[in-house]
């Protein structure tokens, strides 16, 4: 550590559609939702994260919600600036007064444009950042799950977000191909609201359908432990009157089958552009799925079904494109495909 290195202060930033994580020191220090609530009139930030995600969908009119990530990028440049900017400030206050010099990496979708790029490091540095680096959301999630990006072998990774999933091979530090759709966590939520509108008529907002998604999300009809039904509470569309419905695993994995079978869809397209010998690699060593769709129950077997190849779940999937940003920060001499603009 340098002489002045008080003086500075370096975090790592997994800046999600659905969760934003920064990590400092190698320990997550902030997870919380990408979401904040602010005054109507004046623009100012009434809640962020947890906090401004129980308004959802229950704020009267001085009061707005906002999602500022879209698709893994900035949809809402002033949105992205507050919630970065606010969430820096949940770390350790007695820290921030000795660290003028703030030092940041930023994970970005691999399909991200340039002015896109331009967007997050704006955004990062109308929040105080002084050097702001970024990383390609798979490079970051492989590095995370503890693979050797560096070597000489082929490897291929699936993270499934909230806005995109990524699917990316990855070989001697670089993306040798890689594949980048919109079809990730927040379409599985939509698909489950519209089924549960047209199959059950029932008027449910995000933040059920994400309640349901968790509780009895699944990629297969037919799984080994099967979760208990979901009991959702709501109005009836035709009547306004309340009913309650118990919703079972085998419903969502029916609802969820296009969005997912889209994702399949990528993964071979992704395959099939792979050079021969980086496929023997992936064959051999199997798919790492990563990202908080790795979550979704069975979709580990039923990709693997599809394209006969193993897959592998992340060891908390959650948190792996986060800690793979945290390790490229504490080496960045090493890692030189970090983006800086």
């Amino acid at each position: 550590m340098g002489l002045f290195s008080f003086l500075s202060q370096e975090i790592a930033i997994d800046l999600g559609t659905a969760n934003t994580i920064i990590i400092q020191n190698d320990k997550v220090i902030v997870d919380e939702p990408s979401i904040i609530a602010v005054d109507s009139h004046s623009g100012k930030l009434v809640a962020i994260g947890n906090e401004a995600r129980q308004m959802q969908g229950k704020t009267h009119q001085n009061i707005t919600v906002i999602r500022p990530m879209k698709d893994g990028v900035i949809a809402d440049f002033n949105g992205a600036e507050l919630m970065i900017r606010g969430m820096i400030k949940m770390l350790d206050k007695k820290n921030r007064m000795f660290a003028p010099s703030l030092k940041v990496v930023v994970c970005i979708p691999s399909g991200c444009t340039e002015v896109e790029l331009r967007a997050v490091n704006d955004s990062a540095e109308n929040a105080g950042a002084r050097e702001v680096y970024m990383l390609h959301e798979p490079m970051a999630a492989a590095i995370g799950i503890g693979l050797d990006v560096s070597a000489p072998e082929g490897n291929m990774i699936v993270d499934v977000g909230g806005g995109t999933t990524e699917i990316a091979v990855i070989a001697l530090g670089g993306i040798v191909r890689d594949k980048s759709i919109r079809t990730a966590g927040d379409n599985f939520t939509a698909d489950i609201q519209e089924y549960m509108r047209y199959q059950h008529n029932i008027k449910i907002g995000e933040r059920t359908a994400e309640d349901i998604k968790i509780n009895v999300g699944a990629a297969i009809p037919d799984l080994d432990e099967p979760p208990a039904d979901f009991i959702v509470r709501g109005p009836h569309q035709m009547s306004a009157l309340p009913i309650e419905i118990p919703v079972s695993y085998q419903e969502i994995a029916y609802c969820l089958d296009k969005s997912i079978t889209k994702i399949e869809v990528a993964i071979l397209a992704a395959l099939e552009q792979t050079p021969p010998e980086l496929y023997a690699d992936i064959y051999r060593k199997g798919i790492y799925l990563a990202g908080g769709g790795a979550l979704l129950r069975g979709l580990a077997q039923r990709l693997e079904a599809k394209h006969k190849i193993k897959f592998h779940v992340a060891e908390d999937p959650l948190h792996a494109v986060a800690r793979g940003t945290g390790i490229a920060l504490k080496n960045i001499d090493k890692y030189h495909f970090l983006i800086r603009k």
